[in-house]
C-alpha cells in the first residue's frame, strides 16, 4: 500500500506477515506527564504481561525475549521513535523487496503489485518457513535483535553476508543436482534472500541519508538483494531510493541511494562525477518508449540537488572472471550538483542528474578505473619490477610490484605451479577415478568422485566452492571425464590476475587486480613436501616459507545453516581439516604465488586439503579459497595458526617464544602466529 491510504471500502485481504505500509503521524510524539503533575494511569509493555481480556498486538505477539517495562519519562536518546512501517522495513520507495522472490534486472522503474491469490501464496509460504530465532554455538548468531535490525555494525553486517552467501551457495547446489525444465531460471540468490528476510535476517532496515553502518566504502556485491539485507538500498529492482523527512509538511522525498548499472543511458566513466539517467520511461514488449515523469525517484533526486543531502552511489560492471554477472561496487557518498531534461536515443525526454563525489573519501570506484588502465598497458602501472614473475609457468602472469621503497624483489626461488612430492602417500586399499566419459554431473551417485564427497558435488555450476570439508576429493588424471570437468576447480591454474607487492612493513604479499567471490579457488600451496618443519631463527630461517597442517588453527564456521534449508539440523557437516598424516611443504626454495601470501588474524582465504588420485596413490594438496567476497588490490591473508613448539616459555614480552610478532592491524589481533 503506498500513500497510507485506500479508496476500496470493501474488505481487504491482510497478509500478516508485514506491517502494512501506512503513513505514521511523524510530527506527534507521545508525552508523558511526571507523578507530581497528573494521577498514576495504567500502562504495560507491547510484550506483556497483559492485563485480563487483553492480547498482545502483531508483530508483538512473535515469541520475545524477557523485556522490562521501560520508564516512560526516561529519555535515553534523542532519536524520534521509529514510524510503524521501520519495524518490518516496508520502504517508502514502493517497490523494496519484502522478502518475495522477483527479477533484479537493474532497472529503475518499480516492481509490479501482487494479485489477492499471489498474497495468500506468500502468507501461506512464510507460515510453514516460520521458526523460532535461537543462538548458534559456533560462529553465526541466528537471531538477530531488534536493535540490530534497525542500525547494523560491522559484525552483524559480516554475519548476514556470510550466512546469505552460504545458503546461496548450498541452494545452487541443490539445484545443479536438479534437472530443470528448459527455460526456467535459477535464481539461488532469490530464494535464499526470501528465506532471510522471512525469518528476518536483515539490519539497518531504519532508513537514513549518509552512511550505513557496518558497510565500508570499496565493499562489492554480486547480487542486488545483499544490498537490501544490509540496507545498503532497499529497492530490489529500482536503481533509486528515497525516503521522506520526518516533521516535514510537505513531506518531500529526499534521494538516499542510487544503483548505476548500466540499464539506462549512464555517463559512469569518470571515478568522481557520475551523470545519471532518472527513472522510467523505458520501451518494454507492452508499449513504447515514454517521457519520464519528475516523481518518485526522480523527483527525489530533484528535491536532493535543492536540500544538498548525501547521496549513497552504488556502481555496477560486469565481472572480469564471469562476464555473464555483474559486480556492484559501493562508491562512498555524493551530493547531486545539477539537473537537466534532454532527448534520448528513443527520442523521448529523460532527466539528468549530476552527481558529485565527496572528497577525502578512500578511493573505491577509481581503484577498479586504475586497473582498467593497467590491463591495456602494463607500463603505466606505477613501481612496476616485473610484468610476470612466473616465467610462463602460469597461464595468467603475476606482476611484482614495488612502490614503497627500492628493493628490487624477494630472494631468487624456482617457481612451480603444483606441490612436489618426494614419495606418494600409499591407501591402504587401492582407489579408482570415476567412469564418467563427459563431464561428471551433479546429482550423478553413479561417479564415485561425488560419492567420496558424500553424494555432493563439492563445486557450483560456476566453479565456486560450496562447503568446507575435512577432505574435497576431486577428478585426477586417471579419471576419463573431460580436463574442463567442474571437479578439477584446484588444478587449471590462476584465474585471477594477480600481483606480488612490497608492503610497507610486512614483507612481500599478494593481492589481485581482479574481485573474488566467496568460494572462489585462489591457487594452491605450491612447494616441496618435507619431513621436518624448520622453527623461526633456526638456520636458514625456513619457517617464514613453510606450510604446516599439524598447527593449531582458529576454528570459524563458513558453511550454510542446515535448518534454513530444511535439512536435520542435528546433524552438522563437520567443516575441519582432517589430513590422514601431517603435511609439511616449504616454499623456501621452491614454490608459487601462494609463498609470498601474509598471516592475517581475521583473514580472507582460508586452507583447504584436496585429494585426487593417479596410480592408485593419493595426492594431497593445500587450496586456497576466498573466505568471502574480496574487492580488487585487497591484500590476499590467511591464519598461519599457532604452532605446537614455545608455547609454554615467553621471551619477557608478550610473544611467546618460537612465536613472530603479528603487524595485520586487525581489530582483534592476537598479537603473534606461528
Amino acid at each position: 500500500m503506498e500513500g497510507g491510504g485506500s479508496g476500496n471500502n470493501s474488505t481487504p485481504i491482510i497478509d500478516k506477515t508485514r506491517v502494512l505500509d501506512v503513513k505514521p503521524l511523524r510530527t506527534l510524539a507521545p508525552v508523558f506527564p511526571s507523578s507530581s503533575e497528573a494521577p498514576s494511569f495504567a500502562s504495560t509493555s507491547p510484550f506483556g504481561p497483559h492485563s485480563s481480556g487483553f492480547a498482545p498486538f502483531y508483530p508483538f505477539s512473535a515469541p520475545q525475549a524477557t523485556q522490562a517495562t521501560p520508564d516512560l519519562n526516561q529519555h535515553t536518546h534523542a532519536t524520534p521513535a521509529a514510524p510503524l512501517r521501520s519495524i518490518r522495513g516496508t520502504e517508502s520507495s514502493g517497490d523494496a523487496f519484502n522478502g518475495q522472490a522477483g527479477c533484479f534486472d537493474g532497472s529503475k522503474g518499480s516492481a509490479k503489485r501482487k494479485t489477492k491469490s499471489s498474497l495468500q501464496k506468500r502468507a501461506r509460504k512464510s507460515q510453514d518457513l516460520d521458526f523460532t530465532l535461537s543462538v548458534d554455538e559456533n560462529n553465526f548468531v541466528v537471531g538477530v535483535s531488534l536493535s540490530e535490525r534497525d542500525d547494523g555494525n560491522g559484525e552483524v553486517v559480516h554475519s548476514i553476508r556470510m550466512r546469505f552467501d552460504a545458503l546461496r551457495r548450498r541452494l545452487s547446489q541443490l539445484e545443479d543436482a536438479k534437472e530443470s525444465p528448459v527455460g526456467i531460471i535459477r535464481r539461488a540468490d532469490l530464494k535464499a534472500g526470501n528465506i532471510l528476510m522471512t525469518k528476518q535476517v536483515r539490519t539497518n532496515m531504519r532508513k537514513r541519508i549518509g552512511a550505513v553502518p557496518g558497510v565500508e566504502i570499496g565493499d562489492i556485491f554480486f547480487f542486488r538483494i545483499e544490498m537490501c539485507l544490509l540496507g545498503l538500498h532497499a529497492p530490489s529492482m529500482a536503481g533509486i531510493d528515497y525516503m521522506s523527512l520526518r516533521n516535514d509538511p510537505e513531506e518531500e522525498p529526499l534521494a538516499v541511494s542510487i544503483v548505476s548499472s548500466g540499464y539506462y543511458e549512464d555517463d559512469a566513466e569518470d571515478k568522481d562525477v557520475l551523470i545519471y539517467s532518472g527513472q522510467g520511461g523505458a520501451a518494454n514488449k507492452d508499449k513504447g518508449a515514454t517521457d519520464q515523469k519528475l516523481e518518485r525517484g526522480n523527483l527525489a533526486l530533484e528535491r536532493s540537488l535543492r536540500r544538498g543531502n548525501e547521496v549513497r552511489v552504488i556502481r555496477g560492471m560486469k565481472d572480469s572472471v564471469n562476464q555473464a554477472s555483474k559486480v556492484y561496487v559501493y562508491d562512498g557518498l555524493y551530493r547531486v550538483q545539477e539537473s537537466w531534461v534532454e532527448k534520448a536515443k528513443s527520442g523521448c525526454n529523460i532527466f539528468k542528474y549530476k552527481l558529485v563525489r565527496i572528497p577525502g573519501q578512500p578511493d573505491a570506484f577509481g581503484v577498479w578505473k586504475s586497473i582498467e588502465k593497467w590491463k591495456e598497458g602494463l607500463s603505466s602501472r606505477a613501481g612496476l619490477i616485473l610484468p610476470d614473475l612466473t616465467s610462463g609457468a602460469e597461464s595468467t602472469a603475476v606482476s611484482l610490484v614495488n612502490d614503497v621503497d627500492e628493493e628490487k624483489g624477494p630472494a631468487y626461488f624456482t617457481y612451480v605451479s603444483t606441490v612436489k612430492y618426494s614419495k606418494s602417500f600409499k591407501l591402504t586399499q587401492p582407489a579408482y577415478g570415476c567412469n564418467c566419459r563427459n563431464a561428471c554431473q551433479p546429482g550423478n551417485l553413479n561417479c564415485s568422485c561425488i560419492r567420496k564427497n558424500e553424494g555432493n558435488f563439492p563445486y557450483t555450476a560456476n566453479g565456486v566452492l560450496v562447503c568446507r570439508a575435512p577432505m574435497i576429493h576431486e577428478c585426477g588424471p586417471t579419471c576419463p571425464c573431460f580436463p574442463n570437468c567442474k571437479n578439477r576447480a584446484s588444478q587449471t591454474g590462476l584465474k585471477a590476475r594477480l600481483e606480488v607487492f612490497k608492503t610497507k612493513d610486512r614483507g612481500w604479499g599478494l593481492r589481485s587486480w581482479d574481485s573474488f567471490r566467496a568460494g572462489t579457488f585462489i591457487c594452491e600451496y605450491a612447494g616441496e613436501v618435507i619431513e621436518k618443519v624448520i622453527q623461526p631463527g633456526e638456520e636458514g630461517d625456513g619457517g617464514d616459507y613453510v606450510f604446516d597442517t599439524s598447527c593449531v588453527y582458529e576454528s570459524f564456521r563458513w558453511n550454510y545453516e542446515s535448518g534454513l534449508v530444511e535439512e536435520d539440523s542435528s546433524i552438522e557437516a563437520i567443516e575441519e581439516p582432517n589430513v590422514p598424516s601431517p603435511l609439511v611443504i616449504s616454499s623456501k626454495n621452491v614454490g608459487n604465488v601462494a609463498r609470498f601470501m601474509n598471516h592475517g588474524c581475521y583473514p580472507n582465504v582460508f586452507w583447504q586439503p584436496i585429494m585426487y588420485e593417479h596410480n592408485s596413490e593419493s595426492f594431497i594438496h593445500i587450496g586456497f579459497f576466498a573466505t568471502r567476497h574480496i574487492p580488487p588490490m585487497t591484500e590476499l591473508t590467511y591464519d598461519y595458526g599457532k604452532s605446537c613448539v614455545g608455547e609454554a616459555e615467553a621471551d619477557g614480552g608478550s610473544t611467546p617464544r618460537g612465536r613472530r610478532k603479528c603487524l595485520c592491524g586487525a581489530p582483534r589481533c592476537r598479537g603473534y602466529f606461528a
